[in-house]
């Protein structure tokens, strides 16, 4: 329903891109539980990268941010050799506002939709949310061409 991109899992107060201390690039995620159940998405985010490997650093650490409630959910569904944490009980910073929905910001065609959006309604709203994920899916696409 709703994405936000932030920094979690360290210590340092208040972290930004220039200064991240020992916290992870992350983001927060709301979803429907009506629509898609936390364990399609813990399937979902397992299936997305190789658990069995690091992370070559914090800053772009594979992890699993949890709330308390969702702890046992995420360990049960951590596969066997798994290296990736699941990690709770640490806070979510926003990142800065430019960070925000940027793919989405660089889509001229859908960035028209959402331009009259203050930066709060735009990290808030769903449209938003589902227009950077098209926006995402649209450089995604042309990039395994490009490949090909």
């Amino acid at each position: 329903m709703r994405t936000r991109v932030g920094y979690a899992g360290g210590t340092h107060r208040e972290p930004t891109y220039h200064d991240l201390g020992d916290h992870t690039e992350a983001f927060q995620l709301d979803f429907d539980p009506a629509v898609i159940t936390y364990d399609e998405l813990l399937a979902m985010f397992w299936a997305s990268h190789r658990p069995d490997r690091p992370s070559y650093s914090r800053q772009y650490m594979a992890a699993i941010f949890a709330a308390p409630d969702q702890e046992a959910a995420a360990l049960l569904s951590r596969p066997a050799g798994a290296r990736t944490p699941v990690i709770t009980g640490t806070p979510f910073y926003l990142a800065e506002d430019y960070h925000q929905k940027y793919y989405l910001r660089h889509t001229p065609d859908l960035w028209r939709e959402v331009a009259t959006l203050t930066d709060q309604e735009l990290i808030d709203s769903p449209l938003a949310a589902k227009l950077n994920g098209q926006a995402w899916s649209r450089r995604m696409s042309g990039a395994r061409g490009k490949l090909a």
